[in-house]
């Protein structure tokens, strides 16, 4: 099964809380608090994985969370830090935001490093960071922070150098399975190839990477056959090798494939007709005989000037003749492929198209929203969620604390530009108090 395409949920670890906690000592006398601080939640990780090419492996599990840091102790003691949560990809697959299409990440860099796509939470403060001359026994401390949630959307684009690209069984599988180590399945009916096929190529020092693109046909683009599903898969490709039949074995005109199959191309993305191709008549050995003096494939019937004329106007490489059947040719074939891709720039790296996942908060890391409900306000805002975690609602201290820290926020001059007066029901995440001016 190949599964290329896939939605997931991820969550990072909530920041373990800090604790409240004095010393007890029998010859410590007021010993002071000494709550120790919560530990980082884990972050949700992402990792190229050598050895895979499909993302079937999240066909049953999409969602992902990292741990949550553990909470603090008595005695200083720091809470352990949670686990990340590690999810292994393919080489070649975009990170996507679902609602904008737009590129978080490519994990096609050459380093192949980790990429963190949410971060964990921090750990809260123990009490014994509110201990100040005058506040000596603070009964509260400070929440951990909540770890980021993200759906993002996972799209393999294969890392190839060369896509074979053409019409069901003109013989791309066979070519490949000729020239590289890959051994896809092969069979006289068209659709036998029902995912793309990896090798590697060696010629000389040279490597490179080759696919086989299955499904191409007229109309792919609009989603006829496989090919809409599978045309992803040459974005990144920097040479296309286009193999046609020129046999005509199953009564198709090898001219007319080339331009069915480039139509599609230029539907999907006009950039991929734009890609350099070499044109492969494969299935030569059915049409010609070879000359022993020259090597060359000699037309049994008739010749090939039409169809050379017609590769040559429209600036491509060759035509190529071959037969994956007999091997003739291949050897030239993946002489000019390696010529070609020493001129060609790298494989395609995409960059991130959204600046900063985080902008808002980092411009704006206590924004506040105050709505009106009648007599009733009710204001929220993530930094006021995560405060009231600190706030123990018994403690005077720790009222007295909150109360400065929306203050000095602004929170109270927002509740006077919305109309609220003295009596109003304030309400934050639950905790309500009346508003006095």
């Amino acid at each position: 099964m190949f599964v290329d395409i896939v939605e997931v949920s991820l969550r990072a670890g909530d920041g373990g809380d800090g604790a409240v906690s004095f010393r007890r000592e029998k010859y410590v006398p007021a010993g002071g608090p000494d709550g120790g601080d919560g530990g980082k939640g884990g972050d949700v990780v992402f990792r190229v994985d050598p050895g895979s090419n499909t993302l079937v492996a999240f066909k049953y599990k999409r969602k992902f969370a990292a741990e949550r840091g553990e909470n603090g102790k008595a005695a200083k003691c720091h809470g352990r830090n949670g686990t990340d949560a590690v999810i292994t990809v393919p080489a070649g697959t975009v990170i996507r935001d679902p609602e904008s299409g737009k590129i978080i990440h490519d994990m096609s860099s050459d380093d192949c490093a980790d990429f963190i796509v949410c971060r964990g939470g921090r750990g809260g403060w123990g009490n014994r960071h509110f201990a100040t001359s005058t506040r000596q026994a603070p009964r509260f401390s400070k929440s951990g922070m909540k770890g980021e949630e993200k759906t993002v959307l996972l799209e393999l684009k294969m890392l190839a150098d060369v896509g074979l690209i053409g019409y069901p069984s003109v013989g791309k599988s066979s070519i490949l399975s000729r020239v590289s180590d890959a051994r896809p399945k092969i069979a006289a009916y068209h659709f036998t190839t029902l995912s793309p096929n990896l090798g590697v190529v060696s010629f000389d020092d040279q490597r490179f990477v080759a696919a086989d693109i299955p499904g191409l046909i007229e109309d792919a683009s609009e989603g006829a056959g496989l090919g809409l599903e599978f045309l992803r898969h040459i974005d990144r490709c920097r040479l296309l090798i286009h193999v046609v039949d020129i046999s005509a074995s199953e009564g198709r005109d090898p001219i007319k494939d080339i331009e069915d199959i480039n139509r599609e191309l230029i539907k999907y993305d006009e950039r991929l007709a734009e890609r350099p191709q070499i044109i492969a008549a494969n299935k030569v050995d059915l049409v010609s005989i070879i000359d022993e003096d020259s090597g060359e494939a000699v037309p049994i019937d008739g010749d090939f000037k039409e169809f050379e004329s017609y590769v040559r106007e429209n600036g491509w490489e060759g035509p190529v003749y071959i037969s994956a059947y007999t091997g003739y040719g291949l050897d030239k074939l993946v002489r000019k492929t390696a010529e070609m891709l020493s001129d060609l720039p790298p494989i395609e790296v995409y960059r991130s198209e959204i600046e900063d996942s985080d902008s808002d908060s980092k411009e704006n890391p206590r924004k506040t929203t105050v709505l009106r409900e009648n007599d009733r306000f009710v204001v929220e805002g993530e930094w006021l969620y995560n405060l009231l975690g600190q706030v123990n609602m018994d403690d005077y201290e720790s009222l007295a604390f909150f109360g400065k820290a929306i203050e000095n926020a602004g929170v109270i001059q927002m509740l006077r530009e919305k109309g609220a007066k003295d009596g109003d029901t304030v309400s934050i995440y639950g905790f309500e108090f009346d508003f006095v001016d």
